[in-house]
């Protein structure tokens, strides 16, 4: 399921106009992302929790060349299943 495919789904499922439901949907992910800028963690019971984790700078190495990189420290945003989900999927 794609973005339009869950606006489309929230427009039938709830009586509500297109636009209406592209603007719940923008304000959802648009909340979600200031929160994780922030720092903080984002939680949707049952079904999955997103946080970022700190990487701190190492040394890498180019595959092609074998030079050696210095990497710089790094925030990426990561994906967690929530119990109720991975019952559901694994039926």
């Amino acid at each position: 399921m794609n973005k339009l495919e869950l606006i489309a789904t929230l427009k039938n499922e709830n009586e509500i106009s297109k636009a209406e439901a592209a603007k719940v949907v923008e304000i959802f992910f648009n909340s979600m992302t200031e929160a994780m800028a922030r720092g903080e963690r984002v939680e949707i019971r049952g079904l999955c929790s997103f946080f970022v984790k700190d990487y701190k700078s190492y040394v890498g190495r180019n595959p092609k060349t074998g030079e050696k990189v210095r990497i710089t420290p790094k925030k990426l945003p990561f994906f967690k299943c929530g119990k109720e989900l991975k019952e559901r999927v694994d039926y």
